[in-house]
């Protein structure tokens, strides 16, 4: 069993803030199980708690290159280096005391001088057992050219893609499976960047007040100013996958799934992070009758559930999970990403998934519930016979997510029918009785 770890006892960084330019001290302690990781500000009075949860995160395109958590009166800001650093360790409950507003960025820019102030206080197991969060479904944001996209992966995976017009840039991309030894090793020595161009106009701003060449690169059109040279020949990118990585710890707790991100920054990353935490709340508040399980698997059902009883693999398997059953209904998820393969021919340019495969994604949900209602359903298919009363109300585009919702009219033991729907969000997008045949493999 994988259990929550905290650390063994006290550690303690200082440094200045990169965009304030204050010093700040950051104590670390050992935490409950169960407690999560809240930053405490000793500075204030009351001596406010902000917890590390996806409703403490603010979304503020202005704020930019940082990320704030606000809660009880109070903020602190830049924490992606500190929460990269106790994601990447695998720490799940700890206080983190701070004596000002913004995280202090120790000595050069990285996480690494914050993982090994952990390491040194002890990594160390407690007795509840770790609380993951699945990705059990695709979900997507884009925009502006900037996407993320999260799909179902037993494990944390990042991949990420950077765009720059500077030569000394260009593209870059990395893809890592994270643990404890590769974010050690490969991503936390990852320092933060910034274009030579861009300096100015952000100290305008009143940003990178604390930055130097000490804890930045800087990147001129021919290389970088720093005298030192890059860690990593894609240093760019991995410490992107790092700002990635604590920004995703934001959901409060250790995630599963691979993350594919192009062009994100902290903005998008923390829309992301929501709008993952929103999926989970859809997911978990859904109520209805007891499920009814098929040979002992109880819905929610994940991708792998599915399959055991589908035969329909990629690019025809259109449903992503079952989230509830009783025994004349059944509701489904389908996520919609801009990847589906027929989106390359369909209306190009203009990204509308066709009414039959909502019709299909719709069928595929059903079959599951009929063969919930027969003896062996893995030695059974279902073979649609007809289509009835087929509507199609609203367009369904990539970043959609389809609720399936199918109720059974009759079924006499081989034959059944079928209301079935289909929702964006609150809106119909289609509609259509379905009537099927339950047969022998």
């Amino acid at each position: 069993m994988n259990r929550q770890k905290t650390i063994g006892g006290p550690a303690t960084i200082s440094g200045v803030g990169l965009h304030s330019g204050q010093r700040t001290t950051l104590n670390f302690l050992p935490a409950s199980p169960n407690s999560g990781v809240v930053f405490e500000r000793i500075d204030l009075p009351g001596r406010p708690r902000i917890p590390v949860r996806p409703e403490s995160a603010i979304y503020d395109p202005d704020a930019g290159r940082r990320t704030i958590l606000r809660k009880n009166g109070a903020e602190v800001h830049t924490v992606e280096h500190v929460l990269a650093a106790v994601a990447g360790l695998g720490v799940d409950n700890l206080i983190i005391e701070i004596d000002g507003q913004e995280a202090a960025e120790p000595q050069d820019g990285s996480a690494l001088p914050i993982a090994k102030a952990l390491l040194a206080a002890g990594i160390v197991e407690q007795a509840a057992e770790k609380r993951w969060l699945r990705i059990q479904e695709p979900i997507t944001l884009n925009r502006d050219g900037v996407e993320l996209i999260g799909i179902p992966h037993d494990g944390l995976r990042i991949s990420f893609t950077i765009e720059y017009d500077s030569p000394a840039v260009g593209t870059q991309v990395a893809s890592f499976d994270l643990s404890p030894e590769v974010f050690l090793s490969e991503i936390a020595p990852a320092r933060t960047f910034v274009m030579h161009k861009d300096v100015e106009r952000l100290r305008a701003q009143g940003l990178i007040r604390g930055g130097s060449l000490d804890n930045a690169i800087v990147i001129m059109d021919d290389g970088i100013l720093n005298e030192k040279p890059l860690r990593f020949r894609d240093e760019l990118v991995r410490h992107k996958v790092l700002d990635l990585l604590g920004d995703l710890f934001l959901l409060g707790r250790p995630l599963k799934g691979h993350v594919i991100a192009r062009r994100s920054g902290h903005q998008s990353n923390v829309e992301f992070v929501k709008r993952i935490h929103d999926v989970e709340e859809q997911s978990a508040s859904f109520t209805g009758l007891p499920p009814v399980p098929i040979e002992g698997v109880t819905p929610p059902w994940d991708i792998d559930a599915i399959m055991t009883i589908m035969p329909h693999r990629y690019p025809l398997l259109l449903i992503d999970r079952i989230l509830h059953m009783t025994d004349n209904r059944v509701v489904g998820l389908k996520g919609v990403t801009v990847n589906e393969p027929f989106f390359t021919g369909h209306f190009p340019g203009h990204a509308i998934m066709p009414g039959v495969l909502i019709i299909e994604a719709m069928a595929q949900c059903g079959g599951i519930l009929l063969l919930n209602k027969v003896s062996r359903p893995k030695e059974k298919l279902v073979y649609f016979m007809a289509i009835e009363k087929a509507k199609f109300r609203k367009p369904v585009r990539p970043g959609d997510q389809l609720r399936l919702e199918l109720t059974l009219i009759r079924f006499n033991g081989r034959v059944g029918k079928m209301s079935g729907k289909a929702y964006v969000g609150d809106s119909l997008a289609a509609e259509a009785d379905l009537i099927a045949t339950v047969v022998d493999r």
